[in-house]
């Protein structure tokens, strides 16, 4: 999965550089019964949820391309938390 995982965080983060935006990290896990593959993003002064959603649109193209995993997952695009 490690690979996966690097591969499409370096797919994303080619296509996020061009609007700004930081690929903080990408994970796969496991909650209950559902697969998550979350990414969480940053840019300079934050990211609102209208960006989130800008990112989303990019993210989903780009992994539907790639078809790297085989499992049902749910894909949640976040913002990096600020302290």
């Amino acid at each position: 999965m490690d690979n996966i995982l690097a591969t499409i965080k370096k797919e994303v983060q080619s296509a996020m550089q061009e609007i700004d935006i930081f690929v903080e990290s990408i994970e796969y896990t496991k909650e209950g019964k559902y697969n998550f593959l979350r990414i969480e993003l940053d840019k300079v002064n934050g990211i609102d949820l209208d960006t989130i959603v800008e990112a989303t649109n990019i993210i989903n193209p780009i992994l539907d391309k790639l078809d790297l995993i085989d499992e049902e997952y749910i894909l949640d695009v976040i913002s990096k938390e600020r302290g």
